[in-house]
């Protein structure tokens, strides 16, 4: 054989023998990435919302959703509540938190940041005006409010400038996002025509904020007089709207975004078989008004988006 020949066949045989070694490196490393990006399958399921009225009453009332949800999920479940809706957005960034009962606003921030994923969209009652009662139509939308005291003498958007209003924070799509818009396009700005913004804990605090003679105004969602009908009876008399604004889609309960799509799923039925169920309903209906859940998609928050938008434009 020629010594040509000979160079050739080594280096034939030395690159077969090298070839195995390399495929099986690749093989580990996709193997290794692979698992980095493996879907997260809980073990045990951590739920966090904001309550809308008195903290500590509603944890008491949300506490046996931990059993409902065990008994369906066949895992561990801690709910908890937290203080306002960025906290609950950034505990499930850094994975603390599972499942977020977040309202429109605080779930588009989720999505955005961390890529978490909507599951369900609440059903409520509508709810008819000038006493907010309930209609018998369950509907997956709800309007804010603008309240102020029947005696204040504030008839328009336009008589808010330079007074105090009581607003939820600022990922609140109800108490804040919508009516300060919405002000906006009535020529109102409510960062910078002399007006205070009092931020408040829970709605039924707006609305006691003016009933007592705290602010001027509230935003608040339709309906949020009722909570507080109970301890003062008068309040629908003593406290009206002056502005309703348009719909926004109803509260979400959403997941974090490295989920598995199996447990997405099985989520999303526990909830909806749960809200079936009379004392999952009693639940989910004295914490949040929620009637029931319908599965829900990302593009149904593009209005929210827009309104987003429009908000930049306040600190201009």
């Amino acid at each position: 054989m020629h010594l040509k020949s000979k160079g050739k066949l080594l280096l034939i045989m030395a690159t077969l023998l090298i070839l195995p070694a390399t495929l099986a490196a690749c093989g580990k490393a996709s193997s290794s990435a692979g698992s980095k990006s493996e879907a997260y399958a809980p073990k045990k399921l951590t739920v966090e919302f904001v309550p809308s009225s008195n903290a500590g009453t509603i944890e008491a009332k949300a506490k046996p959703l931990e059993g409902l949800l065990k008994k369906q999920l066949g895992i561990p479940v801690t709910v908890s509540v937290s203080t306002d809706y960025n906290t609950i957005v950034e505990a499930m960034g850094s994975k603390k938190v599972d499942i977020g009962f977040l309202p429109p606003d605080a779930y588009v921030l989720a999505h955005k940041q961390y890529g978490d994923k909507v599951l369900l969209q609440a059903q409520r009652y509508g709810v008819s005006e000038p006493n907010d009662k309930a209609t018998k139509e369950l509907v997956n939308f709800y309007r804010s409010q603008i309240l102020v005291r029947k005696d204040s003498g504030i008839k328009s958007i336009k008589d808010l400038k330079g007074k105090k209003i009581a607003v939820q924070d600022t990922t609140s799509t109800a108490g804040w996002i919508y009516p300060a818009v919405e002000m906006l396009d009535h020529g109102v700005n409510i960062n910078k025509d002399g007006i205070q913004t009092v931020t408040v804990k829970g709605h039924d605090q707006g609305v006691l904020s003016v009933y007592n003679k705290n602010t001027d105004a509230a935003f608040v969602f339709q309906g949020a007089r009722n909570i507080v009908m109970k301890d003062e009876k008068d309040i629908m008399s003593k406290v009206v709207p002056i502005y309703t604004t348009g719909k926004i889609p109803n509260d979400t309960i959403t997941a974090r975004g490295d989920m598995s799509e199996k447990w997405q799923k099985k989520i999303a039925t526990a909830f909806k078989e749960i809200a079936k169920t009379k004392q999952g309903h009693d639940i989910i209906s004295s914490v949040y008004s929620h009637q029931g859940y319908a599965d829900s998609k990302d593009s149904n928050f593009d209005i929210i988006r827009q309104y987003d938008k429009k908000a930049k434009s306040l600190d201009k």
